[in-house]
């Protein structure tokens, strides 16, 4: 379901891209579990509140440069103006451990325009509809070529994101695309998810982290934003 609001007596699209966190939830091989804890309670103490231990890559995440670079940017350095920008969705529905390389993202340019510098693209491959998935989820997702990452390092693109715990496949195990994006210092949003709801090829990407000194990521909440068609409201 497509959300829509009045603004300025204007339509705007909105879709929430974030993936609910849920104590117990599966992780990313290696990374603990979220827990969340009773902390207080409104017979005890007049209020609620729990503690929330998780990774800082758990859900739907940003991972920050430093987490693949030893030189890059933490969570916190990560200027607002960079988390609320204009992106292009890139549909390329792929198969398990499935690869987008520089060639699927040239046949995008060639029918809708060469990628703009400071622009984010995200790719829809669907894969975000296996997470109920028991095995493979996490272990065989689709993810980006080396030449691919190469490309948009060339564009000068600001975020990359992906419907996906990884932006490297599942069985690329070296991290070939964390690796140079990091290095690029190119910030990765990863486990997005509804995609398929965002209408538009065009659209204005809001992505939160939580401003964490020295993270290496953090969650986020993500959005998608896009004018609406009046004429198409219903």
């Amino acid at each position: 379901m497509i959300e829509i609001i009045v603004c300025t007596s204007r339509y705007m699209g909105i879709v929430d891209l974030t993936m609910t966190v849920t104590s117990g939830m599966d992780a990313f091989p290696g990374s603990p579990s979220p827990q969340f804890v009773r902390w207080a309670d409104m017979e005890k103490d007049g209020y609620n509140m729990e503690l929330v231990f998780m990774s800082s890559h758990t859900g739907t995440h940003m991972d920050a440069p430093i987490h693949f670079s030893k030189n890059g940017a933490p969570i916190d350095a990560i200027p607002p103006s960079r988390l609320v920008c204009n992106a292009s969705l890139i549909r390329v529905k792929s198969k398990a451990n499935g690869v987008i390389t520089k060639r699927d993202i040239v046949a995008y340019e060639s029918k809708h325009g060469r990628l703009e510098s400071k622009k984010a693209v995200i790719f829809a491959t669907n894969w975000s509809a296996q997470i109920k998935r028991k095995k493979g989820y996490f272990e065989s997702n689709p993810g980006i070529s080396a030449d691919a990452a190469a490309h948009l390092i060339l564009r000068k693109i600001s975020i990359v994101g992906i419907d996906s715990p990884s932006i490297d496949a599942g069985n690329a195990h070296s991290y070939p695309a964390h690796h140079s994006l990091c290095k690029a210092g190119i910030p990765i949003v990863e486990n997005l998810v509804n995609l398929d709801r965002i209408t538009k090829e065009n659209f204005v990407l809001v992505v939160m982290p939580v401003k964490l000194r020295g993270a290496t990521g953090s969650p986020v909440r993500a959005m998608a934003l896009w004018d609406f068609d009046a004429s198409s409201k219903s």
